[in-house]
Parts: C-alpha cells; sequence; structure tokens
C-alpha cells in the first residue's frame, strides 16, 4: 500500500470523515479526534501497513506510524479532506470530554501526580527505618531499640518521614495552584498557613494532648497536617479567586493587591469554611474507605484486586491517589498499595504467557517489553498492546488480580507509602513485610502466567490476529528508505549519547509507546544539559519546527529517532531552538538544538529524552552500553547487523 491507500484505509477504519472531528500529528504518532470511539474499528487500524500500534487515550485515537511516515500520512490524510488542530487544542479539548465525575478524577490525578516524588521517599524511608528499628537488627550495630529511640540519629530519621506529612496541605495547595492555573508561591504559603504551628497540631487533638481554637464560640479551628481535600479545594478556589483579581485589578496595583486580597480571603475560607467543611466529608470518605478495607475473609482484596485494572481501562484510576493520600496521612500506612500490586502484577503475568506462547516474532517482540514495563509498575502497554487485544489474557488477568488482591488482604499488606508498585514497590515493605509481599507477587504472577498459558491464549484461536500481525511485520521488514537517504545494508555501528545526563532503562518512562518499546529499543536520558547533538554521522530526515524531535538516519544505515521530553509538542516550540533543518548533512557531536529543562517542567512536562533505534528490526541485537551518568559523545547503544 502507498501512503495514499493507507490514509483512506486510516479514514476508513476510524469511522469515516463524519467520525472525525480533527487530525494532528507529533514526532511518531497520528492523533485522531473522533466523535463516536465505537465507530473505530480498532483490530483493522492495527493491521494497516506501516503501523505500529495504536491506542485511546485523554479523548484522542493515536496510530503509531514513526518519525518520518507520521508526517507524509498526515499530509495524506488532510489532503483528502480530514480538519486540522495542533496537539495542544486536541489535548484542550479531549479535557473538556467525558463525565463531569471523569473530569474531576482526571483533575486529582493532574494534582497528586507531581507529589508523588516525595511520598515515595518519604515511604521507602519509613521502611528502611522500620526495618532497622527492632532489637534483633539493632544489636549488630551494639545497640537496642530503646536506646535507638532515644537518639540524635532517629530524630533525623522523623525528618525524613515526617516532613512530607506535616506540611502535606502545603504541596497539594501548591499542586492545585499550578493546574488551575495560579501562581504555585501563593498555593504553598497558602497550604503553609494551614499547618501553621501557632494552630493547634491535629495528630495532637486527635490524641487529647491539645484542643481546638474555637472562633465566634462555635468554630473549631485547627491544624490540618493530616488532611487532603481542604488543601485541594482551597488550591481550586485560590487560583480561581487569584485569576479573577489579575483580570480586575489595574495593572500598575497588581502586585500589591492581588496577593494581599488573595491571601486575605482564602485564609479566612481555609481555616473558617472551606477547612472544616471539606474536613467532614474528608472523613466519611476515609472512614468508607476503611469499611471496604476491612470486609473479612479478604473480600476487599479480592474486589479491588479484580477490577482495579477495569478501572484504569475507563481512565477514572486516579481516584486511588485521593484515597492512598488519606491512608497515608492518616494512618501511616497504605492497604491499596498491595492489592493494586496484586491487579497489576497479574496483567504482567498474563502478557508474560502470551509472549512465551505465541509463535508471532511481532508479538512476541511487543509482549516481553510490556511485561518487563508493567513489572515496573506500567500496565498501559501490557493492557492495551496485548491483553485487551485479545480479550481473554485480560479477563485472566483480571481473576488472578482478583485472586492476588485477596492474598494481599489476607497477609494484611500494606505500604509505607504509594506512586510504586510491584519490583519498585518492594522498597515501601522493608518494615517486616517483605518476605510476605515478594510472596504475594510472585504468587500471583505464576497464577496468572498459568491460566493464561493454558486456558487465555493460543495462535490458532487468534489466528485472523496472527496472520494480520504478521503480514504487517513483513510489509514494515519490507518497507522501503526514503529516497533522499542512502540505502545501504545496516552495518555495525556505536550510537552516541545525544546529550549530557543520566542514562535510564526506557522501559521505566512515563509514556505508554515509548516504555513498551513499540517504537523501537534505546535508552532515556534525564538531562543535565540543554543541548541536543548528533549521535551519528548522517542525514537529517526529520526536524520538527517546535524543536522536540529529531530523526536521522547514519552513514551505516542505523535510524535513530531523538525525542525530547514526553508530550513537549505541546508546547509548540516554546523553550526549543531549532539549529538544523531535514536532508541536512551533520557529523556525530554536531550540534542539532537547544532546550530549556525548567520551561519544559514549569509547563508540566516531562524533559526526559528518548534515543531510539527506529529500524530495530534490520538488527540482530541493539545493545545498551550506557547506564547511569553520561556525557554527549560517550557511546549510548551499539547495533549489531543480522548475519547474511
Amino acid at each position: 500500500m502507498d501512503n495514499t491507500q493507507i490514509a483512506k484505509a486510516v479514514i476508513d477504519a476510524v469511522g469515516g470523515r463524519d467520525n472525525v472531528r480533527s487530525v494532528a500529528h507529533c514526532a511518531t504518532r497520528l492523533r485522531i479526534m473522533v466523535n463516536d470511539e465505537k465507530k473505530i474499528d480498532k483490530e483493522t487500524v492495527e493491521n494497516i501497513d506501516k503501523v505500529q500500534g495504536a491506542f485511546f487515550t485523554a479523548g484522542q485515537y493515536q496510530i503509531i506510524f514513526g518519525t518520518g511516515t507520521v508526517n507524509k500520512i498526515y499530509d495524506e490524510v488532510v489532503q483528502l479532506g480530514l480538519p486540522t488542530s495542533s496537539t495542544s487544542e486536541q489535548k484542550a479539548e479531549a479535557a473538556k470530554q467525558g463525565s463531569w465525575f471523569k473530569r474531576a478524577i482526571r483533575t486529582f490525578g493532574d494534582v497528586f501526580v507531581p507529589i508523588l516524588p516525595a511520598i515515595v521517599a518519604t515511604g521507602l524511608f519509613m521502611g528502611v527505618r522500620g526495618a532497622i528499628d527492632n532489637d534483633t537488627v539493632l544489636a549488630v550495630f551494639g545497640t537496642t531499640q530503646k536506646a535507638f529511640e532515644a537518639s540524635n540519629f532517629y530524630t533525623y530519621s522523623l525528618v525524613l518521614t515526617d516532613t512530607a506529612f506535616a506540611f502535606f496541605p502545603a504541596l497539594i495547595c501548591w499542586s492545585a495552584f499550578r493546574v488551575f492555573g495560579g501562581n504555585p508561591v501563593i498555593g504553598i504559603v497558602l497550604g503553609l498557613m494551614m499547618v501553621n504551628s501557632n494552630l493547634p497540631n491535629a495528630w495532637d487533638v486527635a490524641s487529647g494532648a491539645a484542643k481546638p481554637i474555637y472562633f465566634f464560640n462555635f468554630i473549631p479551628v485547627v491544624g490540618y497536617q493530616n488532611s487532603v481535600l481542604p488543601a485541594f479545594f482551597v488550591g481550586l478556589c485560590g487560583a480561581k479567586l487569584e485569576k479573577w483579581l489579575h483580570k480586575h485589578v489595574p495593572d500598575v496595583l497588581d502586585l500589591l493587591v492581588v496577593p494581599f486580597v488573595t491571601f486575605l480571603i482564602m485564609s479566612i475560607l481555609a481555616l473558617f469554611v472551606i477547612g472544616p467543611i471539606f474536613h467532614t466529608v474528608e472523613n466519611y470518605i476515609l472512614a468508607g474507605t476503611r469499611f471496604v478495607l476491612n470486609l473479612p475473609f479478604g473480600l476487599s482484596g479480592l474486589i479491588i484486586g479484580g477490577l482495579h485494572q477495569v478501572i484504569v481501562v475507563t481512565g477514572v484510576h486516579h481516584i486511588f491517589n485521593l484515597l492512598e493520600a488519606q491512608l497515608i496521612a492518616a494512618d501511616g500506612k497504605d492497604p491499596l498499595n498491595a492489592i493494586i500490586t496484586a491487579a497489576m502484577t497479574a496483567q504482567a503475568g498474563a502478557t508474560l504467557a502470551v509472549g512465551v506462547k505465541t509463535k508471532s516474532k511481532k508479538l512476541k517482540a511487543l509482549a516481553f517489553p510490556a511485561a518487563i514495563s508493567a513489572s515496573l509498575g506500567i500496565t498501559e502497554p501490557a493492557i492495551f498492546g496485548v491483553n485487551l487485544r485479545y480479550g481473554k489474557p485480560f479477563v485472566i488477568g483480571l481473576i488472578a488480580g482478583a485472586f492476588g488482591g485477596w492474598l494481599a488482604s489476607i497477609l494484611n499488606l500494606a505500604g509505607t507509602g504509594f506512586g510504586i508498585t510491584i519490583i519498585p514497590g518492594m522498597l515501601l515493605y522493608l518494615n517486616g513485610q517483605l518476605l510476605k509481599y515478594i510472596f504475594m507477587v510472585v504468587l500471583t504472577c505464576v497464577v496468572s502466567f498459568i491460566l493464561t498459558y493454558m486456558f487465555g491464549y493460543s495462535d490458532e484461536e487468534m489466528g485472523t490476529v496472527t496472520q494480520k500481525t504478521e503480514k504487517m511485520e513483513e510489509t514494515l521488514e519490507d518497507e522501503p528508505a526514503l529516497e533522499d537517504v542512502a540505502s545501504a545494508a545496516p552495518t555495525d555501528e556505536v550510537i552516541q549519547a545525544p546529550a549530557d545526563g543520566k542514562a535510564i532503562d526506557i522501559t521505566t518512562v512515563n509514556d505508554p509507546v515509548f516504555a513498551s518499546e513499540a517504537m523501537g529499543k534505546g535508552i532515556a536520558i534525564q538531562p543535565s544539559g540543554n543541548t541536543v547533538y548528533a549521535p551519528v554521522s548522517g542525514i537529517i530526515q526529520v526536524a520538527f519546527e517546535t524543536g522536540h524531535a529529531y530523526g536521522l538516519k547514519s552513514d551505516d544505515g542505523a535510524e535513530v529517532l531523538i525525542h525530547i521530553g514526553i508530550d513537549t509538542v505541546n508546547m509548540k516550540g516554546e523553550g526549543f531552538t531549532q539549529k538544523v533543518q531535514a536532508n541536512q548533512r551533520v557529523k556525530a557531536g554536531d550540534v542539532l538544538g537547544t532546550f530549556d529543562s525548567e520551561k519544559i517542567k514549569k509547563a508540566g512536562y516531562d524533559d526526559t529524552t528518548m534515543v531510539i533505534v527506529t529500524n530495530t528490526p534490520s538488527y540482530a541485537e541493539v545493545k545498551k552500553l550506557a547506564d547511569g551518568e553520561v556525557k554527549h559523545g560517550d557511546a549510548l547503544i551499539e547495533v549489531v547487523p543480522n548475519e547474511e
């Protein structure tokens, strides 16, 4: 099929022109906003020539074509009459879609995700302290638990573990201001006001060691050290108020009036209105969560473990961020983490079974990286790329997840934090629970693997899909090189690091396409510099005007994609400077462009940079040569060609 035929096939498969609201593209994906997702023939889309995968997320149907190819397909669909829009416009439109409940849950996720690193780290410190704070372990160091808890080192450990939760409202309020368009500094100060040391400490009031302050003889006021919802709604209302004031206060008075009025009004609302009301609501939600978790015979784990990944598919799983944050803030432990881990482990086991059993090279190449990604806590590639596609593996994963969740409940597993699961999640169970946690994870994975291998997948039963997949695989292997690039067969070569920073496993990045290695194998770099250099000598195939991505073909045949950040195409070039153009020849080490990590992070995006060998199938092996700190020009990846 030529590109025009592919474009026509895509339009037909997504439900025709009438079902398309707008189309856009980024470095690798065609992004289509549709009127009705049900009209999309997803199986047909995934088996169109040159399509490397497809999934529906955030209101967009994203079809992966890869660098260079996606530009050509986009041009074709536009010529065939599809309406266009920018990816940022699509994202804004997608945010308006769905029920009010889905939009609210998505907003909760946007607020809580930036806070997770602090919560994860604090949880790890709690786990480490829990592991050593007993006489058996401390005896190795010649001390006792009583002496340890009276030491200055123990006091230091309390600083590590208690700070984030003592000032949790400040973190939440800061993040809420950022999400809703206010000044995050005003948000963090408002949050700090809610836990000011002059207010009675919430934990002391709860234990009876202190009493609330009563204003007007009937409004009890305490600190909000263990609260989540009050800080969230203070941040929401405060950001809206600040934005309104900016529009109505003259510019000459803006700097003085806006923060003054915002602090005055919101501090009153926080302590006397929003705080008391939503603290009460929060207590009811927390009581309901505890009631479910305390159901007898492990029923809570059975129910939640069986349904969690269904909730992930619906896109409202961020509700668990709120519930887990409340549990950690109130109790210092999170039983939901273990149950969620079980649900995710089951999907990983099912995907692994498909990869082992299938004879399709294409499916193996998709399933194994997806299983690894799931084991690190990112299940979207496993769910959307394998399990849901074939149906039975997903259902068996739900059954095994229910079993694993039941086991987690029976074993009374509870993490010291939240936000990480499965292999990284072990660090949350160092307080005497590690062996039970490992037992639960391994047994859940084994049950899911065996059931899927025996009953969940066979190439014969899925013959139609498998044949189409093999056909697509052959088509991709036979795809001709671009006319403006030398067509020499790939040879052994080393690809250099295009930026300074820390090399990490690409399967851990927060993007299902890159993490699943659907675009090809490679390495991710967490940049410490601001310049991108050519990793090979060759031709620039793609140089986006936005400056966020470059595609090169080396003189020895390697096709390399450098993608700066995740979803940074939405920045429309802000913070990026491009130094090269398509079809330009470069030498390894030449400057391709620059970027501003601070602007990327301020805009709410991840600056992790992907270096991907997009013609991975052309090689027998793609070796990762670097791990940890790298400088541009260091050996990063070695590609080994197939034997003739």
